[in-house]
């Protein structure tokens, strides 16, 4: 669920070395295809970095640990050499082993140290930022006989935005952070978020002996720049349709050179004002810049200020603020903005720096749960959920004693899901009660889809959706939706159906089964004939009130209450669209006909990819 920034430079590989000694040293330099200033500065804004490193040996000393010289050793940033390798701590001479206390020979803090014989290795992560990235290695013991060694040193490899989340609250009016002036003579480049409940307030402001500039919510609803480098103030104001001081976060650009003046909120027009043809030019500004304040009127600003940046530089608001009374580093609730981006009944979970999605209850997985969960099936596959029985279940009781289920009744079904097939019939889904009622969806022969309720008091009721053959190889979503009396079946998104039943009082749900069902002596005629083939195809990101059947079998098998029967493999559903979903099927196919189990792992990923399987 992390967005990873990598960097190559020009020897990823694995690279032996033999013959090196420290008369003579072995030493490679990275070039990463940019300067030192911009790597520093990608490094610099991010959360996290690592960088592999492994030294693979025989008879070649790495470290010289516990207390020599060592006989190898990488350069950083700022051409420091460092004595620490992959997986250990700055400052201390030592592999990842000598922390984990696991090295080959206990006296020694690397494995290589051992100086043996046969091939050993110490590998680990340098995430040391402000050490990073490795600009040199040089080894120097691999001369003696029998001496060599392999190293390897991965990618720069980074993720997080330290800037984006970066925030400050202003919780008195009073309170303010104070910058160095804003150098901005003849371009001023201006962009933050804000979030607040205040009338109005000063977002920063900075003056000169008659210039200034200030970026403020004047009210409500509107936001005004303005600016005056000796020509007299010129504003530019963008007037929101609606209250912008409505706790949710907000987007300010502010710009002028020598030609305009604009400003852009959100994604409202952008207001824009030319500069006047002569006069003065050059913004010159002396005094300190104030941010979430004003030096110059009582009535600073409350609420919050994130990722504020003045001509590409960023203002660490965090930093600041821990210093500075009145001022709180960071800003809670950011689901209020940004929860709506956590789909498909996903939840958002606030975090100190942002927020995240948890998609348990969701048939989908993915930092924002859009990212689908679907398997091929094959003739025999079923997966069966079983629901805990209501409690307390008496074995022989009838219908009559219902009561003892009121607090099971499930007043509604929410159901969703995705499928791809050429075979009809088939049974897709089935869900069946403690008091022989059930639920099925299934294809029948022509490819129509059919949707029956078997109900104790109404009998058998058959919904069917015969606007096509939906056994045609497309992937089709269907929705099922049932609150109290009223039905609504949707199929690709269009509403295909609703009825309304004259009383249901379907509940006590015992089990949920995709694919086939193994316990078919209740099923009807027409069911059975379904179920007699099960289903063979795709089936994805099915969902049945709060549960996720099929992802539970994919991601939880041992701990949710599934039971899989059959072949059931891992594949997106749209990556079969084109290929021919027999063929596909027998890719999967457990009899495998070379008898290599193990070659089946290689193509669950052949076919989640874009590639082919030639000859499959």
């Amino acid at each position: 669920d992390k967005i990873w920034t990598a960097v190559q430079h020009n020897n990823t590989g694995l690279t032996r070395v033999q013959g090196a000694d420290p008369e003579k040293p072995y030493s490679m330099s990275f070039n990463y295809n940019s300067s030192a200033e911009q790597l520093e500065a990608m490094i610099n804004r991010t959360e996290y970095c690592e960088q592999e490193a492994a030294y693979h040996c025989k008879k070649s000393r790495l470290l010289n640990t516990p207390n020599g010289m060592p006989f190898a050793w990488w350069v950083g940033r700022a051409n420091e050499k460092h004595l620490y390798w992959g997986g250990s701590l700055p400052g201390i001479q030592q592999c990842a082993c000598g922390l984990e206390e696991s090295c080959l020979d206990m006296r020694y803090f690397c494995n290589c140290d051992a100086d043996r014989e046969e091939w050993t290795n110490d590998t680990g992560l340098l995430a040391f930022k402000d050490h990073l990235p490795v600009t040199q290695i040089v080894i120097t013991d691999t001369n003696r006989s029998n001496s060599e060694a392999a190293w390897k040193i991965g990618p720069l490899r980074c993720y997080g935005d330290r800037q984006f989340w970066n925030a400050a609250s202003f919780n008195t009016e009073a309170s303010y952070l104070q910058f160095p002036t804003f150098h901005a003579e003849v371009s001023a480049d201006i962009s933050f978020f804000f979030k607040t409940t205040a009338v109005s307030g000063v977002f920063l402001e900075n003056f000169g002996i008659k210039d200034f500039i200030r970026v403020e919510i004047s009210s409500p609803k509107e936001i005004t720049f303005s600016i005056d480098v000796g020509n007299g103030p010129t504003e530019a104001t963008v007037q929101s349709p609606t209250p912008l001081n409505d706790n949710q976060w907000h987007y300010v650009r502010a710009e002028r050179n020598l030609k305009q003046t604009s400003l852009q909120v959100d994604s409202l027009p952008k207001k824009v004002l030319e500069a006047p043809a002569d006069g003065h030019f050059r913004l010159q500004l002396n005094s300190q810049l104030f941010v979430g304040g004003t030096a110059s009127r009582q009535k600073g600003f409350l609420g919050c200020i994130r990722s504020l940046h003045l001509n590409g530089q960023k203002l660490d608001l965090e930093e600041k603020a821990e210093m500075t009374p009145g001022v709180k580093s960071g800003c809670p609730g950011h689901c209020s903005s940004y929860g709506n981006l956590c789909h498909n009944g996903g939840k958002c979970v606030e975090k100190y720096n942002g927020y995240s999605c948890d998609c348990t209850n969701s048939a989908y997985e993915g930092p924002f749960c859009k990212e689908e969960v679907s398997a091929l099936f094959e003739a025999g596959t079923s997966i069966t959920y079983i629901f805990q029985e209501p409690y307390p279940v008496t074995k022989n009781a009838s219908t009559s004693s219902s009561a003892i289920y009121a607090d099971a009744v499930m007043s509604k079904e929410n159901i969703a899901f995705s499928f791809l097939t050429a075979h009809a019939p088939s049974l897709l889904l089935y869900i069946n009660t403690y008091f022989h009622e059930y639920l099925a969806v299934i294809l029948s022969k022509n490819g129509s889809l059919q949707v029956r309720y078997k109900l104790s008091k109404d009998g058998l009721l058959i919904f069917t959706i015969d606007s096509g053959n939906f056994a045609n190889r497309e992937l089709h979503h269907v929705k099922i939706n049932r609150e109290g009396r009223e039905l609504v079946i949707q199929v690709d998104q269009v509403l295909k159906l609703k009825h309304n039943f004259s009383e249901i009082d379907f509940k006590a749900i015992k089990s949920l089964t995709l694919g086939k069902v193994t316990d078919s002596l209740s099923l009807d005629p027409e069911v059975s004939k379904a179920n007699a083939y099960g289903f063979t195809g795709c089936l994805s990101s099915v969902q049945y009130n709060h549960i996720a059947p099929l992802k539970a079998a994919l991601r939880h098998p041992s701990v949710a209450p599934v039971t899989v029967k059959g072949s059931l493999t891992e594949s997106t559903c749209a990556s079969i669209m084109e290929a021919d979903v027999n063929t596909v099927t027998t890719i999967y196919s457990s009899s495998d006909p070379f008898g290599k189990t193990d070659e089946r792992e290689p193509l669950t990923n052949a076919v989640r990819s874009d590639s082919a399987v030639i000859g499959g």
